[in-house]
């Protein structure tokens, strides 16, 4: 391709990621170095038959004047990033200096508000990903292996969490682990505990999000394993069979080394999705047991007082965890395509 037509071929794509991606990224990164003005008060003298007395005013029109000179806020470089909301610099420190015991450490840590939400967020991910690849190779596997005429049903059924749209699907398996629903009922019925509610208990919440978390993502899963065992080459399994292999040796020495170039996309797309959870937790209105970093930016970016600077930080922390999280495996994926 002449360098012209490849010039004009991807300057669409270019253009649309710095309109959408890069200048937004950088004006979120611009916004959390700075915080808003703060209000300009003024004293005023009040007179009256009596006598003067003096009080303090909010001067709207100096405020005013100040905010339209520097849209962006005020200048704080790493203050927010330092704050008690975000890394908590300064009560990390203390902890640190008084803790007891790791444990004791780690539990007085999570009760800082940015700890908390990461403390969850990478819980999810890190049980949620590896699930979510399991279950979806399995089920692959099972619907690849039916009969031609039964893998159009079983292969509309297992999309259906795909084709509901992740908030109606959250709300309906909420409803389910309610106390008078399906699941809430059977449970209470297991333990023998009548007043056992999923809602109530920290520990249900984050197992009921989390499985809620594989329910959505495997098919997706599912269906990149299902395409990609439809290259599988049928003579290398026909000769592991007439080699005396069995069905998992089969699997195990054919198919999984096949399709592990998709398991490693998989695994990247579902760290990037589960690093930024928020649907189940406002779908299961379960912020009082589990918060995410994207529940963070979305409770500051909420309500009368928007912080925009302390959404903005978050933002960029979430960002960093992400490029973190995947590094090796883009660091692997990279050495083995160069070995290649």
């Amino acid at each position: 391709m002449k360098h012209t037509a490849f010039f004009w071929f991807t300057l669409p794509s270019a253009a649309a990621m710095l309109l959408f991606i890069f200048f937004p990224t950088v004006s979120i990164i611009v916004q959390s170095f700075h915080v808003a003005h703060e209000q300009v008060i003024i004293e005023v003298e009040n007179c009256g038959p009596f006598g003067c007395t003096t009080a303090t005013a909010i001067d709207q029109e100096a405020t005013a004047e100040l905010r339209e000179a520097e849209p962006l806020g005020q200048f704080a470089g790493l203050d927010v990033y330092k704050d008690r909301n975000h890394l908590a610099v300064n009560e990390f420190a203390q902890l640190w200096a008084d803790r007891e015991s790791l444990g004791g450490f780690v539990s007085d840590l999570m009760n800082l508000p940015f700890y908390k939400a990461l403390g969850f967020t990478l819980t999810y991910t890190f049980i949620v990903t590896p699930l979510t690849i399991v279950f979806g190779f399995i089920i692959a596997v099972a619907v690849n292996s039916a009969a031609r005429t039964l893998r159009g049903p079983l292969i509309f059924f297992t999309l259906l969490p795909n084709i509901v749209t992740p908030l109606i699907g959250g709300l309906i398996l909420f409803w389910m682990v309610d106390a008078r629903g399906v699941i809430g009922t059977a449970l209470r019925w297991l333990a023998d505990d009548p007043g056992l509610s999923v809602k109530a208990d920290t520990g249900l919440m984050w197992s009921m999000l989390m499985v809620y978390g594989v329910w959505s993502s495997a098919p997706f899963a599912f269906i990149v394993y299902y395409a990609g065992l439809q290259t599988v080459s049928q003579d290398t399994l026909e000769a592991a069979r007439i080699d005396g292999a069995t069905r998992w040796q089969q699997i195990r020495h054919v198919v999984i080394p096949h399709l592990l170039p998709l398991t490693t996309f998989i695994a990247l797309i579902q760290l990037m999705d589960n690093f930024r959870v928020f649907e189940p937790i406002i779908s299961f209105n379960a912020q009082a047991h589990a918060t995410s970093l994207s529940w963070a930016i979305f409770n500051d970016l909420g309500g009368e007082t928007q912080q925009l600077s302390s959404a903005a930080a978050t933002s960029v922390l979430t960002v960093i965890g992400v490029a973190i999280l995947l590094s090796p495996v883009l660091v692997r994926t990279y050495r083995s395509y160069g070995k290649a």
